[in-house]
């Protein structure tokens, strides 16, 4: 393992190997020993300690993380040169990692502190110390190199993994009955008291007006450049098949920062939902077109993406809209879990390894960021918090439940389930490699390399992710009721993908063209973006979980605290009731075809499963879309249908949302 140096007074990487452990303080951190030998501490392994940005100023922020493998208790301090306490939080999140993160708006200068005062620990080793260096004035900042989209100028491993993690969850924090939801992931990344590493480079790079909004399969990607790009870590990506023929998806070139892919001129691919990456773009240039041409000379070809524009961060844009966002897609998630030859690599269903950061593959065509996980406690079942996007740029958070991961085993859709960004190394020559299987189960930073989901049945992957969640036995009734929430926010981010349709409707440009067959769920256009195929049909498998709860409960009384004075019976009785009301209760509000309100309770969208079977056309009115019934109140404003040809299409395929099933590719 090794880390650049940076010069003393800017940026300076200290590495301290303690007790068979990493200890990596990374950028702009004088080295400077704990209070007391750290030998003998081995609860406070593998820290990590990082300020931001890269090299502290005094015109901005100062930033400071402490992440650790173990659940360490203790108040973190940011001492400024006089002495004076500036910052102090005993808030310790995640889990694992664990971390900690203070933060002074105006920093001094001088030489700062930053401590971490541990409870119980031993006297040598209660407080672990850092200093940093705050400059009076503005350091130069990092430039772009010849041979890589960015310097490489560290090495992933445990620390950069845990940095990682703690920077995900922080990015999508929120309370746990909220459900945040933005319009794209830049909102996200321009907030600066949720990105930790805003402006981390001192370039003003997060406030170059930077447009990015990733789809399910380009939001991992976007989220591991993002970091890497800030950390100067290596990023590469694989270029695989979506599967066919049975066979799950191969990859068969990877590429890298420093070995990028040739582009096609014109391109072969266009980004699904039009434009995610949009930055620096002319005045009057179209994205979709590029320069407008004065008539009467033809219109010209596209010619491929243009030059790479200089600097560091606008060429880093450059890369993730003509590079990155174009070479990735679902199937690079869905690989075999035994290949090597891929960008994510299975791991095993635990806590340690369900990580903020971990992936989640849906055999049908889906991918989630896991962003949080919450442990459970007297009377509230664990859980675990992810993100996804979706292809209209929309980015937001949901619970892990059978209703979002959907679980099958079936060679032809590949592997699905948990997985992880495979490490990839650079090699003494300087040339980026990623590890293989073996060399991740074999490696002391990682090791957690495992085909253990590959061998569970659908039943067996749900309850095992019960068992994780919620070690001890749950309330029946409470995680009933969760379950039920699961779903009303399923739901609700329904609402928002069917307005999005109705607004496209109104912008007058006629029918969207509907694909053929197995294609619905996976194409480009508006269509891919405001059609709602591959939604429904989750959401019609969230509603046969709600609606079946409690017949699993009657299945596997030993997972549930049952009462002791009712049978098993009794029990699935009184969830029946209690699932009545509460469906009932729940209410939602839709905007119609006119603009006026529509209030349904979530009972209404189950009653109306069998309408939900064809309710995914953007060119359908948005009252047939929820399934209003023909000639009520509800559908007196729906003056919009899709054309004759499309619903016969519907018709056909009709029994693939009947059946829960999402067919295979030709």
């Amino acid at each position: 393992m090794f880390l650049a140096r940076q010069s003393a007074a800017a940026a300076v990487t200290a590495l301290l190997l303690i007790a068979g452990a990493f200890f990596v303080f990374l950028f702009s951190v004088v080295d400077s020993q704990a209070q007391g030998p750290l030998g003998s501490c081995e609860d406070a392994a593998e820290l990590a300690v990082l300020p931001s940005p890269i090299a502290p100023w005094k015109g901005a922020p100062l930033r400071v993380l402490f992440a650790a493998e173990k659940p360490l208790e203790g108040e973190l301090s940011l001492i400024a040169p006089d002495g004076r306490v500036a910052a102090r939080s005993r808030e310790r999140l995640g889990g694992p990692p664990y971390f900690w993160f203070a933060e002074v708006a105006s920093p001094a200068v001088g030489t700062w502190q930053a401590k971490l005062a541990r409870d119980h620990a031993p006297a040598e080793c209660s407080t672990i110390t850092r200093e940093i260096a705050v400059r009076g004035d503005k350091p130069a900042p990092p430039r772009a190199t010849e041979g890589s989209v960015w310097p490489v100028r560290n090495t992933w491993n445990r620390a950069t993994e845990n940095l990682y993690s703690a920077w995900i969850e922080k990015l999508f924090d929120a309370p746990l009955d909220a459900a945040p939801s933005w319009k794209a992931l830049h909102e996200v990344l321009r907030d600066g008291s949720r990105n930790f590493l805003f402006n981390h480079l001192g370039l003003g790079e997060d406030q170059m007006g930077l447009v990015i909004r990733p789809d399910c399969a380009d939001l991992p990607y976007f989220l591991r450049a993002y970091f890497a790009f800030k950390m100067g870590l290596p990023f590469g990506y694989a270029k695989c098949t979506r599967g066919s023929g049975g066979e799950p998806p191969k990859c068969h070139e990877w590429w890298n920062i420093q070995v990028e892919e040739p582009r096609p001129s014109p391109p072969e691919q266009r980004i699904a939902s039009g434009a995610p990456f949009e930055m620096l773009r002319p005045p009057g240039a179209n994205p979709a077109s590029g320069p407008a041409v004065t008539p009467p000379a033809p219109a010209a070809k596209p010619s491929g993406p243009p030059p790479r524009p200089p600097g560091l961060a606008a060429g880093f844009g450059h890369y993730l809209r003509f590079t990155v966002a174009d070479g990735v897609h679902s199937g690079s998630g869905r690989t075999a879990g035994s290949d090597d030859n891929t960008d994510y690599y299975p791991v095993p269903l635990n806590q340690e390894t369900l990580r903020p950061g971990t992936v989640y593959a849906d055999p049908y065509g889906h991918l989630l960021v896991l962003v949080r996980r919450v442990a459970q406690s007297e009377g509230a079942a664990g859980v675990f918090l992810a993100v996804d996007g979706q292809p209209d740029g929309t980015v937001a958070r949901k619970r892990y439940w059978r209703g979002n991961f959907l679980f099958a085993q079936d060679p032809a859709l590949g592997g699905p389930g948990f997985k992880r960004f495979r490490p990839i190394v650079r090699e003494r020559n300087g040339v980026l490699r990623r590890l293989t299987n073996d060399e991740i189960a074999k490696h002391p930073q990682y090791g957690d390399y495992s085909l253990d989901q590959s061998r569970l049945g659908i039943e067996d992957f749900y309850d095992r992710m019960d068992d994780v969640m919620s070690p001890a036995p749950l309330d029946p009734l409470r995680a009933m009721t969760e379950a039920i929430t699961a779903l009303e926010e399923q739901v609700k981010v329904r609402v928002t993908s069917v307005e999005n349709g109705r607004k496209w409707q109104s912008s007058g440009r006629g029918a969207a063209d509907m694909p053929d067959g197995a294609s619905i769920f996976e194409t480009t256009g508006a269509w891919e973006d405001f059609a709602t195929p591959s939604r429904d049909l989750r959401l019609l498998i969230a509603m046969d979980v709600v609606r079946g709860f409690p017949d699993r409960v009657a299945r596997r009384p030993e997972r549930y605290a049952m009462p002791k004075d009712k049978s098993v019976a009794d029990v699935k009785a009184q969830l029946e009731s209690v699932l009545a009301s509460e469906l009932s209760a729940r209410k939602f509000s839709y905007t119609r075809s006119d603009g006026s309100a529509w209030t349904l309770a979530v009972k209404d969208v189950i009653d109306r499963a069998a309408e939900l079977e064809m309710a995914y056309n953007l060119n359908d009115c948005v009252e047939l879309r929820w399934g209003a019934p023909a000639k009520s109140d509800e559908a007196s404003t729906c003056k919009r249908y899709a054309p004759g040809a499309q619903r016969a299409k519907m018709t056909q395929y009709r029994t693939w949302f009947h059946e829960r099933r999402r067919p295979p590719r030709a």
